[in-house]
Order: structure tokens, then sequence, then C-alpha cells
């Protein structure tokens, strides 16, 4: 009979010390996938703000969808105007003259790296895009091109997308969203800022 109870005891001991060690593990392993896992989609969303500023130079405005952003920064062309002489030196007698170039845009998604096609897809987010909206609007009597690329935190926090991680960082919302830029102000910064 005591050595039942030994035994009982000692599972019951192993039991409890698994069970510390997992509720010790689990906020650390959301913790380090979290930050991994951001920092991607953070890096990501810099590389769409930067291209969609590169479709913004060739076409005047933001790109309102990613098709439209890959098939302009394949083959869309920068406009370059290089001014010779000095505009602000009145006593100057040369005449100020311009030049215009073009430079070809994939010569400069090349130097980055950059492959265009899967901009939209979210890092860690088994297939789903960022969400992209862009538009005009009147902002202080002016027309101001806008936008808003964003990626909800479910799509990309795999089996840490449930509330119940909030426990170990009150901030932590999976409904929130991870974003750049404002609809209804001509802001580009990311939430991450």
């Amino acid at each position: 009979m005591r050595l039942i109870i030994n035994l009982i005891l000692i599972v019951g001991i192993i039991a409890g010390v698994y069970l510390l060690i997992a509720s010790i593990r689990e906020p650390i392993a959301f913790n380090a996938e979290r930050s991994k896992r951001e920092a991607a989609v953070i890096e990501k969303l810099k590389e769409i703000r930067q291209a969609q500023e590169m479709y913004r130079d060739i076409e005047g405005e933001y790109a309102s969808d990613f098709d439209s952003l890959a098939y302009t920064l394949k083959n869309g062309r920068f406009m370059i105007i290089q001014a010779f002489g000095d505009e602000d030196d009145k006593t100057s007698q040369e005449a100020i003259r311009r030049d215009t170039m073009y430079k070809q845009a994939k010569d400069s998604l090349a130097a980055m790296g950059w492959n265009v096609d899967s901009l939209k897809y979210i890092p860690y987010g088994e297939g789903a895009f960022f969400n992209l909206s862009a538009d005009t609007l009147t902002y202080q009597n002016t027309l101001v091109n806008v936008i808003e690329v964003s990626a909800q935190r479910k799509a990309f926090m795999g089996p840490y997308a449930d509330k119940r991680f909030s426990k170990y960082d009150d901030r932590y919302d999976p409904d929130s969203y991870l974003k750049f830029g404002n609809m209804f102000a001509p802001n580009t910064a990311g939430n991450w800022e």
C-alpha cells in the first residue's frame, strides 16, 4: 500500500513540474514568435510603402491594387530633371538649362532585390494578402493622395492568434492591425513607429 501511495505522489510531482515548466515556457515562446512575425510584417510594410512612393513618382498617385503596382514598377520609368546653372545666383550670366532623362523603375527594383509580385503576401500569412486602399481626398482645401496598407494580426500570428495570449501582454489584440498610412489624412507613417 505504501508503494502505491509513493508512486502516486511521484507521478503527481512529475505532472506538477511539467505544468510549471509549460506555464513558464508558453509566454516566452509567445513573445519570441510574436516579435519574429511582427518584425517580418513590418519589414514587408516598409517595402510596400517604398514601392508605393516609387509608383507615385511615376504615376502621380498611389496604386489602388497590387497588380497595378507590380506592372508599373516592372514597366514604368522615372523622370529625372537635371538642372545646370545656379538658380539662386542672381549675378550669374549663365543661362539655366534643364535636361530630362528617364530611368527604368525595374533597375531600381533589381538594385533593392525585390520581387514586386510577392509584395501583396503577408509573411507567415499562409497566402493571405495585405489590405490595400488608395484614393484622393480634399484635405485642408487641397486634393491629396492617401493610402492605407494593413495586415490583421490574426492573419500572421498562426497558433498565437487567440485572445487568451493577451494575458502575457495587455496591449496584444489579435483583431488589431499593423499598418501604415491613413485614408483620412495624407500620412504614410506606420503604427509601429
